[in-house]
């Protein structure tokens, strides 16, 4: 998930969302982590589970949300931050109304008995 998250780096853009979609454990933090790592940062990369929002000073910036906790995207800040950062989102379903998912990087995280499906739909 690390070297599937820095493959994506180089094609992302500020502006750009990516609705991370998947069940707990999937690796949607893991994968948000290298594509984090291969923007060149050095600090550790955690969860934004009970924060619900982490910035992050890279090149693109890029801010970080985890919904799961919350009914919807409200009063987190996402729209202050959507015309200056790559925006990930884990637990997208609760995003709604915050940008077209047809203009976003759509990334499902299946989990399965032999591993992983991820399928990744770039925006349209």
């Amino acid at each position: 998930m690390r070297r599937l998250g820095a493959s994506l780096a180089p094609s992302l853009r500020i502006g750009d969302v990516l609705l991370l979609e998947g069940p707990l454990g999937a690796g949607k933090t893991t994968l948000v982590r290298g594509l984090l790592e291969a923007l060149g940062l050095t600090e550790p990369v955690r969860s934004p589970t009970f924060n619900l929002l982490h910035l992050y000073p890279t090149n693109p910036p890029v801010a970080h949300a985890d919904l799961y906790r919350l009914a919807g995207w409200h009063g987190i800040g996402l729209e202050d931050l959507a015309d200056t950062h790559v925006v990930a989102i884990e637990w997208p379903s609760r995003a709604v109304g915050f940008a077209d998912p047809e203009d976003c990087w759509q990334i499902d995280i299946a989990t399965e008995v032999a591993g992983r499906r991820v399928t990744i739909r770039p925006p349209a």
